[in-house]
């Protein structure tokens, strides 16, 4: 899941696990060592990864999970709502925002700076 967006392209990602049917979830495991697989249109998904940095829960946004070339993980687009996840994916994030991340994962429950 990408998040950074900056004049010099540097991209923030998060490690996430997105839930599909079941239909889907065949689709893309037919498909996951077949060359040209990122022509597939975005299979709808449910993230079901929990970021406790974000309020309200991560748990169950809606996604769409765009499948790249062989090698290269899915990409997740979360809906754009206004869940504070979303808009960071919308818009992108700050360095100073990476670091806050970093120093809240890194010491948790002490406050960022």
């Amino acid at each position: 899941m990408r998040l950074l967006r900056s004049p010099r392209i540097e991209v923030f990602t998060w490690g996430v696990w997105v839930s599909l049917s079941e239909k889907n979830f065949i689709r893309a495991s037919q498909l996951w060592n077949v060359s040209g697989r990122e022509s597939e249109p975005p299979y709808f998904g449910w993230l079901s990864t929990e970021l406790p940095l974000y309020s309200p829960t991560t748990i169950e946004l809606k996604t769409n999970l765009h499948t790249r070339p062989v090698g290269q993980r899915p990409a997740v687009e979360l809906e754009p709502t206004a869940h504070p996840l979303a808009v960071e994916q919308r818009n992108g994030i700050t360095h100073a925002r990476v670091q806050e991340i970093a120093e809240i994962l890194l010491h948790p429950g002490q406050s960022p700076r």
